[in-house]
């Protein structure tokens, strides 16, 4: 037995320090019969040889050894130069040889003596790099072919171990450069045309399902999160499909041309289920037999080609225990004996108990598995992906607007921000409750019930008290059914319409009135929208349209800060990325979808490449950023512009433009001229975000300029009142019903509404039930609330529309027949 390679089946789940955890997994699985593509490991011995052999082993200890890794710049340089001395010393004759001739034999025994496409991964091993920190750091390399691409790919693996991510890890936790080495499996290439990651437990805490989670093509776009995969649930005990999610898959990735390369999907290939019923239980049958074998739960790996299953890689559930999510819930008082441990502000409510992993900066975020809590600082757009992969969130910074609270309530998942120290507090490991309806934090696993509390929008008895008096104020006789039904008739047929489709229709002068009073209440109820992955649950609120639709969150999986497409000449990729983002969204409504141009501040972004260029300002939050940014590199907003113009004539006409943080009409008409540049048709709405005071006392000006404005009330709370938004020890006083904040919103509604401009909100306010009384009675034409707001707030909006109704005809009872009757017989 050679102690530089060990085939599959003389490998076991005991041999995890020689193999890595990988390759022990693969090896027991391949010798219980399961259906795992044959291979072998280059055991962490070959590699110690090989730094050894050639001559290196000092170099790489005295380079990584001298890093500051507090230096990011020494980082990324010095572990560059490492990985490229591993990549380009030659490998000693005796290791090349073995592995070259172990290669020919897997081409016996899989293809006949004909060369085989290979995978080469990496695999740790326990001792040295515990998947729990380490784990996805090191490369992936698919479909390898032939005796020098495998030896090239062995040395790109090796040379992974010293990423700047991996040495920083390694230096903060204190391993000895010396001692750590990396495993290589070689194992013989699907090639899938499905693929994908099998839970068989829900990572949440559900043991009795299994999760299938299935996209076309290579599983690397899984694995990656780069695609949305189809989701399938199956009853563990009866092998039963229980429920099943198809979702829209843009493009997979394939070999072709002797390369891996992205191919676009049809239409109807993109949103057909990706594997059949029976496929499903078979492999969810499979799943419970590993499952079965390990005596836990597992996370799986698989592959199908040519209707066969194949395991390619499996690994013990790290994170079953983080719980099970709770039921969101409505907020209210907590019921429970125990203290908790941290207070903060509510961000986003439910309830759930986890498992912490505490990450301090951008570069820990690979300790974190789904399922886990995140606990950090603060969070940027280009945390999204790990922020998906997580239960709940708790960070030491932030109020209720910032960008944790605003990216975890679209997820769905519970956080409390603000807590000030959360990441001194709490370690790794540790099993806490997170209450994100009332902002605080326990210690352990603990119950809690919350007392639902009594919402005016909802109570049955102040509808009908209304329903009374509206009848009892209206004594004409006209009424010939219930006057409640009446008016929610004329509610739905008003919140399907535009009210300029209405004007004209009634043509004497003494239904004026009415008409004003209808324009006030026909008040559509519209959704935020940050992640083009939460479009399908966006549409589900059955919301008119989309008041706010960031452009942020489209690029943070690209990798790559927006400007340095622009500086990389790649303005093509840049406007790909958004126009599918856009249209991601835009496609599940019919009613208008409001996009914001790029308003990402200077410290949003740097840990996306090209990120360490941008500038170091003492306030981002008043610098540049917003439309101010886009029209100082036009080339960013050229690119947003015609991915909407080729949205438009793709037939996706419902898309409309946003400007942000504006404050004059300069930076209107400059965007507008660039617009013109690109041909972008006059007919796309153009509007702007009223978030400055100077676009509030500027609001006469900016009028026949624009179609609509949407109040920004985040940012124009902060600028008016003087208030970090984001500084938690300010959050008591900031509040959006500032005597000042409503009238600045009543001023531009009364301006806009008779100018025929049309108003709506899309900051935190619109999902404040306080405020959106307020605003029905300023007469906003659409409020934007959050995902998990919507439906709330479209009660409030009805029950404040019947206080208007009621109002008028209690101030006008000889005016209640006609009013009544145009509206019922128009």
């Amino acid at each position: 037995m050679s102690e530089n390679i060990l085939w599959f089946k003389e490998i076991g789940i005991n041999d995890i320090p020689k193999v890595g955890g990988k390759g022990a997994s693969l090896g027991e699985m391949v010798n219980n019969n399961f259906p795992v593509p044959g291979g072998f490991v280059i055991t962490s011995t070959a590699y110690f040889n090989f730094v050894r052999g050639a001559g290196i082993q000092e170099q790489i200890v005295s380079k990584i050894d001298a890093i500051d890794v507090e230096n990011t710049a020494q980082l990324e340089n010095v572990s560059k130069e490492v990985r490229l001395l591993i990549k380009s010393t030659p490998m000693p004759s005796e290791i090349k040889q073995e592995i070259i001739e172990d290669y020919q034999q897997l081409n016996i025994e899989e293809s006949d003596g004909v060369n085989t496409l290979v995978a080469v991964r990496s695999s740790a091993t326990a001792e040295d790099l515990p998947d729990a920190s380490f784990a996805g750091q090191q490369e992936t390399y698919l479909n390898i072919l032939g005796n020098e691409d495998v030896i090239r790919s062995v040395q790109d693996c090796w040379a992974s171990l010293f990423t700047a991510r991996a040495v920083y890890y390694r230096k903060k936790q204190g391993f000895d450069t010396k001692s750590v080495g990396l495993c290589a499996v070689v194992q013989k290439m699907v090639q899938s045309e499905v693929s994908g990651i099998m839970f068989t437990a829900d990572p949440t805490g559900d043991e009795t399902k299994i999760i299938i989670e299935a996209g076309f093509g290579l599983g690397e776009t899984v694995v990656s999160g780069s695609i949305t995969p189809d989701n399938y649930v199956v009853d563990k005990e009866t092998l039963e499909l229980k429920n099943k999610r198809m979702n829209h898959q843009e493009f997979m990735l394939v070999r072709e041309n002797g390369k891996n390369t992205e191919i676009k999907l049809g239409e109807n290939k993109a949103k057909i289920q990706k594997m059949s019923d029976e496929k499903i239980i078979e492999l969810a049958e499979i799943g419970k037999r590993i499952e079965d074998h390990y005596k836990k739960p597992m996370d799986i790996e698989w592959a199908m080609e040519g209707n066969e299953l194949y395991i390619v890689q499996a690994r013990p559930i790290t994170t079953l225990e983080s719980g099970k999510k709770a039921e969101e819930e409505s907020k209210g008082e907590v019921e429970t004996s125990e203290k908790p441990i941290l207070e903060g502000l509510p961000a986003s409510p439910g309830i759930i108990t986890g498992i912490v992993k505490v990450v301090p900066s951008i570069d820990d975020i690979v300790k974190v598995n789904k399922g886990d809590l995140l606990v950090t600082k603060m969070t940027s757009p280009s945390w999204v992906p790990v922020m998906k992969k997580a239960s709940g969130i708790i960070t030491n910074e932030g109020g209720r607007t910032c960008h944790a609270a605003i990216v975890s309530r679209e997820l769905g998942i519970p956080c409390v921000v603000g807590t000030e120290r959360a990441t001194l507090e709490l370690a790794d490991g540790q099993e806490v409750t997170i209450d994100g309806t009332n902002g605080l934090v326990y210690d352990g696993k603990i119950e809690i019930v919350l007392k639902e509390e009594k919402i005016e929008v909802l109570k049955d008895e102040d509808v009908d008290i209304l329903e009374d008096k509206l009848v009892e104020e209206s004594k004409s006789g006209m009424m010939e059914h219930d006057t409640l039904a009446k008016v929610e008739e004329i509610q739905k047929d008003f919140g399907k319409k535009k009210f300029s489709e209405m004007d004209g229709k009634l043509q004497e002068k003494e239904e004026e009135e009415i008409l004003d009073v209808l324009g006030d209440i026909a008040i559509k109820v519209k959704v935020n929208v940050a992640l083009p992955d939460a479009a399908e649950k966006a549409a589900a609120t059955n919301a008119y349209g989309v008041g706010l639709l960031r452009a942020e969150h489209m690029i943070t999986s690209s990798g790559m800060h927006p400007a340095e497409f622009v500086r990389q000449g790649k303005e093509v990729e840049l406007k790909n990325i958004v126009k599918e983002g856009i249209r991601i969204v835009a496609s599940k409504f019919e009613g208008p979808v409001w996009f914001r141009t790029f308003d990402a501040r200077s410290d949003e972004f740097r840990e996306l490449a090209g990120g360490e260029k941008e500038l170091n300002e003492d306030n981002p939050m008043l610098g540049w950023h917003g439309i101010r940014r886009d029209l100082d590199s036009p080339a960013m907003l050229k690119a947003q512009l015609l991915a909407i113009k080729e949205l438009r004539k793709e037939g996706q006409k419902n898309v409309g433009i946003m400007l942000p943080f504006v404050q004059s009409i300069e930076e209107i008409l400059e965007a507008k001229k660039i617009a013109k540049e690109v041909e972008l048709q006059e007919e796309v709405d153009f509007g702007v975000m009223v978030e400055t005071p100077a676009s509030v006392w500027i609001i006469d000006e900016i009028i026949p300029h624009v179609k609509f404005v949407s109040f920004g009330t985040n940012d124009l709370t902060q600028l008016t009142l003087g208030m970090d938004r984001n500084n938690e020890k300010v959050q008591k006083n900031f509040t959006e019903l500032h005597p000042a904040i409503l009238r600045e919103i009543e001023y531009v509604i009364k301006k806009c509404k008779k100018a025929g401009v049309v108003t709506s909100i899309c900051g935190q306010a619109a999902s404040n039930p306080e405020m959106v009384k307020k605003l029905v009675w300023f007469g906003i034409d659409s409020v934007s609330a959050n995902i998990d707001a919507v439906e709330n707030i479209r009660k409030v909006v009805m029950l404040e529309e019947k206080k208007r109704i009621l109002d008028y005809i209690s101030s006008n009872p000889e005016k209640a027949e006609g009013f009544f009757h145009k509206l019922l017989h128009k």
